[in-house]
């Protein structure tokens, strides 16, 4: 059997490496028009930053550590430029002579990636202007900043790469100007969690402008499109990626969502012997079951594992993705997986949202805090999705979220986790727990949250209503929501039956801890309607991006 792969990449390699593994005799030989192969791409803004010392850190195999290990013919310059399924050939163009020759296979595997979007931005073809998708795009930046003295540096959108490279240029010393179209940043976050990434950056000294279009690019900097205009001896364009399926395409291959090329659980395409894995093909969510497009490394390697499996006969099988994300920015770590709050009400689920702002371990273990928002099914009681912001920790609870979410898990099992605990790690009720039990109150036990948009939206219904500022006095002095009456916790019940028991009730605190206990006295003396604010008054302010109240 001879199988061939296009593509060299994470996808690519992976599927090989399982073939040879799954077959000993098969022929297995891999074309890919870069001369970069299996490289960690994920890597490269760390790279240009410095901390990462040196380029092969990022490249650590070549064709023949392949040819040695497995037994696989790597041929790098090579690119395929058309496939005949009925022939079961695939026509390559040698790119160093031109050459232009045939191969026949048995098996085809499709691992073309994706590639950098560029809008069409007047001024996008300068030398000054850069993306970053591959290890040449990676040297050429480094190349331009080693070689010149750059002080600003301009990016355009404010995802995942935008903004890992936004820190190590700033590493460097640059002053970085963060552009996005959109009205937040990073813009899988919902957008009370993507104010505290703006927040934070701008912290560090990063300017950030949303909701802005760019107008031109020149030799000198950015002109916005309300003619502002923004210096920057380089340009970064990180707008998103696009499926590489243009020979897919014209050989008859389906696509799918955004362009990428459809294929079932085992990688396969419309067309017998053809499959497809990587940044190149769609998959499907976890929690919907529907098409999605989420172009990340770690499923890239996992779908060329499968692929390689199932065209050497093997039983493994591609069971979704739930878009889980992390990065860090400075000293932030973002985190999300599953379905956002918008998502879910897009897609029609009624949902309960919470806002739980804790720290990951004790106070005087030196915990610091982070803000976790889950989003559960109020029809079901199903975990949806869940979305961190913070310092440590972060990536232990998003994968215990990803683990629950997987295996349907509802929002009640999360309080009986057995999770690890010692002061060094986290508290005796961790984050995640705490985060189930507040959307259990939620959703099970009569115990509502009003979200900051909910609350504005009472507010300005004309439906009369209470809001309780159950905090000290000291404390609602300095600073509270406007309309709020200020009855603090230890005199609510006996304050409580000068109260209107049928308007509704929102009772708010800080974080939203006494917040909640202020809601059981007023649902056990009878209050019919009584809600408490998600994260307290802390994510009414991120909400509304007041700053301090």
């Amino acid at each position: 059997m001879r199988i061939i792969m296009i593509g060299a990449v994470a996808a690519g390699t992976s599927a090989a490496a399982k073939a040879r593994r799954n077959n000993e005799d098969a022929e297995i030989v891999i074309y890919e028009k870069d001369s970069f192969i299996s490289y960690s791409g994920c890597g490269m803004p760390y790279y240009i930053g410095g901390e990462v010392k040196s380029a092969e850190e990022l490249t650590p195999r070549d064709p023949a550590f392949f040819k040695s290990k497995y037994n696989v013919d790597i041929k790098t310059l090579h690119e395929v430029i058309s496939i005949h399924p009925d022939e079961k050939t695939v026509q390559v163009r040698e790119m160093t002579t031109g050459k232009v020759f045939s191969d026949v296979y048995d098996k085809l595997v499709i691992a073309t990636g994706a590639t950098a979007v560029v809008p069409p931005i007047k001024g996008a073809e300068l030398d000054c202007v850069f993306t970053l998708r591959n290890i040449g795009d990676m040297n050429r930046i480094k190349e331009y900043i080693t070689l010149s003295s750059l002080k600003t540096a301009a990016i355009i959108g404010t995802g995942f790469i935008g903004l890992e490279v936004c820190e190590n240029l700033t590493r460097l010393g640059m002053a970085v100007t963060m552009i996005e179209k959109l009205p937040q940043v990073t813009p899988g976050l919902d957008s009370d969690m993507s104010v505290y990434v703006k927040e934070h950056i701008e912290k560090n000294g990063v300017t950030v402008y949303t909701g802005t279009s760019i107008a031109e690019i020149t030799d000198s900097g950015v002109i916005l499109e309300g003619g502002e205009e923004i210096r920057a001896d380089m340009v970064l364009i990180s707008t998103g990626v696009r499926p590489n399926t243009g020979l897919a395409k014209t050989a008859g291959i389906e696509l799918g969502i955004a362009g990428a090329i459809r294929v079932n659980e085992k990688m396969q395409t419309n067309l017998p012997d053809i499959y497809a894995c990587g940044d190149c093909a769609e998959q499907f969510h976890v929690v919907t079951g529907k098409p999605v497009y989420r172009p990340l490394g770690s499923t890239a390697n996992k779908t060329g594992r499968i692929a390689g499996d199932c065209v050497t006969g093997g039983s493994l099988t591609f069971r979704g993705v739930l878009g889980t994300g992390i990065f860090k920015i400075f000293d932030m770590t973002v985190a999300q997986t599953g379905l956002s709050e918008r998502e879910a009400k897009e897609l029609g689920y009624d949902v309960a949202v919470c806002h739980n702002i804790k720290p990951n371990k004790p106070e005087y273990m030196g915990g610091k805090e982070m803000v976790i928002k889950g989003i559960g099914d109020k029809s079901d009681g199903r975990l949806l999705g869940a979305q961190i912001v913070g310092a440590e920790g972060v990536d232990k609870r998003i994968d215990v979220f990803v683990t629950a979410i997987t295996y349907k898990a509802k929002v009640e099992d999360l309080f009986h986790l057995d999770l690890a605990y010692a002061p060094p790690f986290s508290t005796t009720k961790d984050t995640v727990m705490y985060t189930g039990m507040i959307l259990d109150n939620a959703i099970h036990k009569g115990r509502p949250l009003i979200t900051a948009g909910g609350l504005d939206e009472l507010m300005e219904s004309g439906e009369k209503y209470n809001l309780i500022d159950a905090r000290e006095t000291v404390q609602y002095e300095k600073g509270h929501i406007d309309t709020a009456e200020n009855v603090p916790h230890a005199k609510l019940r006996t304050s409580a039956e000068s109260l209107d028991k049928d308007a509704v009730t929102v009772t708010y605190c800080n974080k939203g801890v006494t917040g909640n206990a202020a809601q059981n006295i007023l649902l056990n003396k009878g209050f019919h309607r009584v809600y408490n604010l998600s994260g307290g008054q802390r994510q009414y302010i991120k909400s509304h991006n007041k700053g301090e109240l």
